[in-house]
């Protein structure tokens, strides 16, 4: 038998390898504020070249760029404090024997697949969304109840649902499917969901800032969970808003009844007011950039 053993890596090693990955994300993520940088500029050439009535269009885009730059930055102030820390020797390692130990558990675990855990608000009802969202990628029931879902969830929906409620707890952004009609599809599953949870102690607060928004978003969730023009108002499920003053205060009188609001954002809303998120469930969808530009070209 052979007494060869392959070198166990010293600290220095393992501090050398987590300071390499630290700056290659640092420069990943400076590479990524450069290019944001360089889109900001274009934006601000776009707002000095652009007639009156689109300019306020624009600054809401240029405002939403500073803020995710605001936090790369942060990301890379936090990365360097990380680094800083990583630099640290390393006193005590542990023995070959104990090194075996540790990658026999680690073997052993990695055979078993546990789900991850649920967070905030909707932590003990992960069962229930889970076995919900499974039978909604199933055959629609054109037929079901109102207040039901009539429509098939696609997988990747399904998918964005579940971490929106157990990894978000409720309360977050997703990225829009690309289509008003399947984000109401999306809130209409959401909605069967916090329905069958919380009966009619919860209300539902759409807010889009154009009457044509507001119209989609009326028929799709009417034809997703069989409602007449009577289920929305403002003794209804749904509640429909053009301004987000108006839906802060909706909310308020909700939670002062000790019931439970549910905000929805749509994609074209690109600023998403501070009051709105101290609630305990909203979702705002995240429109990409070619939804924006569509959005821009139909005002």
């Amino acid at each position: 038998m052979s007494n060869d053993a392959s070198p166990t890596p010293d600290a220095a090693t393992w501090s050398e390898l987590a300071l390499t990955e630290l700056r290659q994300q640092r420069s990943a993520l400076e590479t990524e504020i450069a290019e944001l940088s360089s889109r900001r500029d274009q934006l601000q050439q776009e707002i000095s070249a652009t007639v009156g009535g689109q300019s306020d269009a624009i600054a809401r885009r240029l405002k939403g760029f500073q803020d995710y730059l605001v936090g790369a930055l942060q990301e890379l102030a936090a990365s360097a404090e990380q680094m800083e820390l990583v630099a640290q020797p390393l006193v005590v390692q542990p023995s070959p024997l104990d090194q075996l130990a540790a990658s026999a558990q680690a073997s052993g675990a990695a055979a078993e697949v546990a789900a991850p855990a649920a967070a905030g608000l909707f932590s003990a009802d992960a069962e229930l969304i889970r076995a919900r969202l499974a039978e909604f990628q199933g055959q629609p029931d054109f037929y079901a109840d109102p207040w039901k879902l009539r429509r098939s969830l696609e997988p990747s929906g399904a998918t964005l649902l579940d971490d929106w409620f157990l990894n978000q707890g409720g309360r977050g952004a997703q990225p829009s499917t690309g289509s008003r009609n399947r984000n109401a599809l999306l809130t209409a599953a959401a909605i069967a969901i916090l329905g069958e949870l919380y009966g009619e102690r919860f209300q539902t607060l759409v807010l889009a800032g154009q009457p044509e928004r507001l119209g989609e978003w009326r028929r799709g969730l009417q034809d997703c969970l069989g409602l007449t023009r009577e289920d929305f108002g403002p003794s209804s499920g749904i509640v429909l808003f053009e301004r987000p003053d108006a839906l802060i205060e909706r909310a308020d009188r909700l939670e002062e009844r000790g019931e439970l609001p549910f905000i929805v954002v749509d994609a074209a809303e690109q600023v998403v007011d501070i009051p709105i998120l101290q609630f305990p469930v909203w979702l705002a969808f995240a429109a990409g950039p070619n939804e924006l530009a569509l959005e821009d070209d139909l005002l």
